[in-house]
């Protein structure tokens, strides 16, 4: 079943002469619980097109459908409740709350919706999958870079979105860890049959997802 579909994607910067094209009408689309990964050079267009796909910037022509809405349509407090209830990110830096416990970090997005209540069964369980359970009173300052990014991926989990976002998770991690977060958002993939997107420049953890998208200036180049 199609989760995202991309139609004509395009994103400029600037205007006139200073206008620079990130993204040149891209087309694609994603099954409920695949794995895809975006690959490419730096500055190729990866990350805008992640950010595009969770609203957390605005396309300048094109659709982005999730879940059968075309976030593109919506207007920004329709597209914070949307975002809010149907994606979750995993972000490089973690982006944790430091004054806040595991558990909380993990419970926080639900906590933003004032219609969800927390589902605390769900959470637990999420803390004893990803190895957290006895750490979920620490802080995340006590806590190791891959401990951190398992609070992350929790967090991510916790509102059972349509898709997890995945920039770069991997990236300020070593190989042992990365091997190890990997493994947890694969575990999650198919446990939950969560569908994820990372971007990664790594090409060799590309090549362990279900599927791969190219990006060179702003265009796909390669699909496998």
């Amino acid at each position: 079943m199609e989760i995202l579909k991309i139609e004509k994607l395009e994103k400029v910067y600037g205007t006139g002469e200073n206008a620079v094209d990130a993204l040149g009408g891209l087309d694609f689309s994603v099954d409920q619980g695949e794995f895809v990964a975006i690959i490419g050079q730096s500055g190729s267009g990866k990350s805008t097109l992640l950010n595009l796909i969770g609203g957390l910037d605005v396309p300048t022509n094109g659709k982005i459908v999730i879940r059968n809405r075309d976030i593109s349509t919506l207007k920004k407090n329709e597209l914070t409740i949307f975002r809010r209830r149907n994606i979750g990110f995993v972000f490089q830096n973690y982006s944790l709350m430091p004054m806040l416990t595991v558990y909380d970090n993990v419970a926080l997005p639900v906590t933003f919706d004032s219609v969800k209540k927390i589902d605390h069964p769900y959470i637990s369980s999420l803390l004893k999958d990803l190895g957290l359970w006895e750490k979920r009173k620490k802080y995340p300052g006590e806590l190791s870079g891959g401990q951190q990014q398992r609070v992350a991926i929790a967090r991510a989990l916790a509102n059972k979105p349509a898709i997890i976002l995945a920039d770069e998770p991997t990236g300020n991690l070593d190989t042992k860890t990365t091997l190890e977060v990997m493994g947890l958002l694969k575990e999650s993939n198919k446990k939950f049959h969560q569908t994820i997107i990372m971007v990664t420049h790594n090409a060799a953890i590309a090549q362990t997802c279900d599927r791969l998208i190219r990006i060179e200036d702003g265009k796909i180049v390669e699909r496998g």
